[in-house]
């Protein structure tokens, strides 16, 4: 009988662990309900959305929440809300691929987002029986709107040193809110407000369901901004709100949980929504490089196009494979606590707070490509790209704010970190053990071994040592500067690149390994020479930050025996690179889109 332990996996053992092809999900596999449910989304933004994007970017009155009382009709909004409050009850994935397709949709994307996300999963994870009710669905047929007051003008990364106070009101009855919110999204026509506040002296934010009509709301105009200009981005000031006690969200200084928890979600549901937002500039750079014309051919047919082109859709895959990988991890995780017993909203919020490391991750690896395919993106237009009048300029705009949302990614990287020695102090994770094992490797002669030529088995000791390099540099960055690291951020965000390139080209391979377990290699050429590509770009910043880390805490002997534990861990057989772009760009050419 074969057995497995998928279902066991820990958020941040990639590190340690060995993952197997057969344990991870892969966008191909998604079935014909889910790409049904895909295909409505690209419809939706067709019909809707790209045909009014300068009059969304203009604000025009009333037509965003239009757009979302459509969306709305259509299901989208309530993709992963439960059945019985009027929504489709799919699982995390399948909200995963509706970000990614809805992320290519500009300011719309923020709206929806915001409204499904941190909007209403506060209250369907953490709100009572009533609550729920009362409401899930409206907010799940788009009925009513919902925005997420957390920041304020002196707390943004600081999230709990917020200054909105709540008080009770002298008959007991409400709590009277005071205080400012800034950077608002969905501020001008929400419905619903989910407000942070400290409840007298306490030392931890209380969360709050809060609606327009309760009074004592006024609002700023409309902030002007850098891009994503269709989005209602307003700050918030409460005087005297009055709010019923009934409508406090879980307990008593748990909303800074809260926060923390809503915002794993929406760090990973950001790196979907980034990738879809990468395709489909992808998709309008290869069209225009077709169709430009200079001496004589079109542009798509140079060396240097090419080499955009090819390096842009090989860390498009790269991210999108660890994306669902991690997805499907939330949801085995949501599967296993249920059948546990465990109540259906926490096993929601538990199973992706396992996930956490890589929800940060994620955040950051989805943001940053996303910006340098905007980059390339512009760069392919030539002197058009810098025109308001081609596409790429709502793009390059657009793209530049993920980088801050959901957490700066200076915050994710260091919390990545953060999360990850804190689990191995408390036994959860073993990073010791395999820190320690690599340490003595570094005092023992190489073991050279038999040469194995089977796919991918190249890969796969390139991802082992990478993850040696890794666990050889955090291991002694802890070891050499003890309590004090946490003070060294340059540090913690080398360990964080070197951690986070292992993860995202590791789940490149396991996804090209069980495409070629379903289709044969030679039908899976594209995707071998893009995982090709993304393990060069992976071996070499590994490579470039554990020598940062390395220079700046390791000197003398220590340092010389650590650099060649690095050099040895970061090494990759030569193949020609340039011919491998040459073949993935013209394979996305030929299609006049990104076709993995």
């Amino acid at each position: 009988m074969e057995t497995t332990d998928k279902k066991t996996i820990k958020g941040g053992e990639f590190l340690i662990a060995e993952t197997s092809y057969q344990d991870v999900f892969i966008p191909e596999e998604f079935d014909e309900e889910q790409n049904m449910i895909a295909q409505t989304c690209r419809d939706f933004l067709a019909a809707e959305v790209y045909p009014n994007l300068d009059r969304i970017d203009q604000q025009e009155d009333g037509l965003m929440q239009s757009l979302m009382d459509k969306a709305g009709e259509l299901g989208i909004l309530g993709v992963s809300i439960p059945e019985e409050y009027g929504g489709f009850g799919k699982n995390f994935n399948t909200s995963m691929l509706v970000a990614d397709i809805i992320g290519a949709g500009h300011s719309f994307a923020v709206a929806l987002s915001a409204h499904t996300g941190i909007g209403t999963l506060p209250i369907l994870y953490y709100g009572n029986k009533e609550q729920k009710d009362k409401y899930i669905p409206k907010l799940g047929t788009g009925e009513w709107k919902a925005a997420y007051c957390l920041t304020e003008p002196n707390s943004g990364s600081d999230a709990n040193s917020g200054k909105t106070k709540a008080k009770l009101s002298g008959d007991g009855k409400h709590y009277l809110i005071n205080g400012q919110k800034m950077w608002i999204t969905n501020g001008g026509f929400a419905d619903v407000f989910i407000v942070f506040a400290k409840i007298d002296d306490d030392a931890n934010l209380t969360a709050f369901i809060v609606e327009r009509e309760f009074g004592g709301i006024t609002m700023n105009p409309e902030e002007h901004k850098m891009g994503i200009k269709g989005s209602s981005t307003r700050q918030v000031f409460f005087n005297d709100c009055p709010v019923p006690v009934e409508n406090m969200l879980s307990e008593r200084q748990n909303g800074f949980k809260i926060a923390v928890n809503i915002l794993n979600i929406g760090r990973i549901k950001l790196a979907a929504a980034a990738i879809g937002a990468s395709k489909s500039v992808i998709d309008t750079a290869v069209n225009y490089s077709n169709e430009r014309i200079q001496f004589d051919r079109p542009i798509s047919k140079y060396g240097a196009i090419r080499h955009k082109i090819a390096e842009m859709v090989a860390k498009v895959y790269a991210v999108e494979s660890a994306n669902y990988r991690a997805g499907q991890n939330i949801d085995d995780a949501y599967d296993t606590l249920v059948a546990g017993g465990m109540d259906a909203g926490k096993a929601k919020l538990k199973s992706t707070e396992q996930f956490a490391v890589e929800c940060a991750i994620l955040k950051v690896w989805g943001s940053e490509v996303l910006d340098y395919v905007v980059d390339e993106g512009v760069q392919i237009y030539g002197g058009m790209g810098f025109s308001a009048e081609a596409p790429m300029d709502r793009a390059y705009r657009d793209a530049r704010i993920n980088r801050i949302f959901e957490g700066t990614n200076e915050i994710n990287r260091l919390l990545t970190v953060d999360m990850m020695l804190k689990r191995a102090m408390k036994g959860e994770l073993d990073l010791m053990t395999p820190a320690t094992a690599v340490a003595g490797e570094l005092m023992s002669i190489p073991d050279f071994g038999e040469e194995d030529d089977t796919l991918f088995a190249a890969e796969k000791k390139i991802i082992t040592n990478l993850k040696k390099a890794a666990l050889m540099v955090a291991g002694a960055a802890v070891q050499k500067l003890m309590m004090s690291l946490s003070k060294e951020q340059e540090i913690l965000m080398n360990i964080a690149d070197m951690a986070g390139y292992v993860y995202v080209a590791e789940s490149a391979m396991l996804r090209t390994e069980k495409l070629v377990s379903l289709k044969g290699a030679e039908a899976c050429e594209g995707q071998l020479n893009l995982m090709r590509i993304y393990f060069m770009e992976a071996v070499e910043a590994v490579q470039g930050a554990g020598k940062e880390a390395l220079w700046a805490f390791a000197e003398g002997d220590e340092l010389r025996m650590m650099m060649v534990g690095l050099r040895r861990f970061t090494k990759m057989e030569p193949f020609n690179v340039k011919e491998v772009r040459q073949k993935v760009a013209q394979q996305v050419i030929a299609a006049n889109k990104y076709c993995y």
